[in-house]
């Protein structure tokens, strides 16, 4: 994509975002989380009343009275963003492709932080850390980060979910706000999305294709793995290999769902044929709602 053509499509996507930003939250950006928690803030002499369980020993046995600590709940969010950029998100049957799903969300979520004067941030990855965005406030700085999008090109082709997952966990040291973009087609990254979910509050966004449920109709085949490049032949005009290929992706998809909410996840699919600002507000709206 050239320089001119890249700077009209990520202005374009600006505007469209901060529209459905706008009309998304609409004043409740932070009912959609769960609240980030509570940081330190000082050490006081003990009164009656306080917290036995928040006294600070070391501060008491300094100063031969009780001191208790204090805290205060964070006023400012952190979201982070963990964008796959594998090969596999290059497919779809549609006019857009996964990764192309992966840039509209991105651009949303991202845009949604910097107008509640929050703090955003990026790494993408592929079977190596790609690129990663520091977390900062301000429109300049998300609109570099939408850009990093469309034109971080990856040296990787698979996809380590786990080597991301733990990258960031080192990373981020106050508890934030963690939505994972990826097609998560990769055997790693479970356990720690579990480590992951302790710490912060982790979404799990899950981009799909038509064809990652129903093989088409079709004759002999050649297909390529963009992740590993090996060649497969397939018979898609095999009645049985067809529904075969439904019924290990239906329980694929179905025992995935399962096992990231047995840790405290929330997830959503959005399809490369599905309308993804639409979906994004539905999830959301039932997140506000609980």
């Amino acid at each position: 994509m050239k320089n001119r053509e890249l700077f009209s499509h990520v202005k374009r996507l600006h505007l469209v975002s901060a529209k459905l930003v706008e009309g998304l939250f609409a004043g409740n950006y932070r009912s959609v989380f769960k609240g980030p928690g509570i940081e330190f803030d000082e050490v006081r002499e003990y009164a009656p009343g306080d917290d036995s369980r928040l006294i600070d020993w070391n501060v008491t046995s300094r100063m031969g009275t009780v001191y208790t600590k204090k805290f205060r709940e964070e006023r400012e969010i952190v979201l982070f963003l963990i964008v796959d950029i594998s090969a596999s998100l290059l497919s779809g049957t549609g006019r857009k492709n996964k990764r192309d799903i992966i840039g509209l969300l991105s651009a949303i979520l991202a845009l949604s932080a910097v107008s509640n004067n929050d703090r955003a941030g990026a790494l993408f990855f592929s079977d190596r850390i790609e690129h990663w965005v520091p977390p900062m406030k301000g429109k300049k700085h998300v609109l570099r980060l939408i850009r990093d999008i469309f034109t971080v090109d990856p040296a990787g082709k698979g996809s380590d979910l786990g080597l991301a997952i733990r990258t960031v966990y080192k990373s981020l040291k106050r508890r934030g706000i963690c939505v994972i973009l990826s097609d998560f087609r990769t055997e790693s990254g479970l356990k720690e999305l579990t480590m992951l979910a302790r710490k912060h509050d982790v979404i799990a966004v899950k981009i799909t294709d038509p064809t990652d449920f129903s093989f088409p109709i079709s004759g002999l085949i050649e297909l390529n793995d963009p992740e590993t490049g090996e060649d497969v032949v397939i018979h898609g005009g095999s009645q049985r290999f067809r529904r075969e290929y439904a019924e290990f992706w239906s329980e694929y998809h179905v025992a995935w769902e399962k096992e990231i909410r047995k840790k405290g996840i929330d997830t959503v699919t959005i399809g490369t044929d599905e309308n993804p600002a639409q979906k994004l507000v539905a999830f959301f709206n039932r997140r506000k709602g609980r």
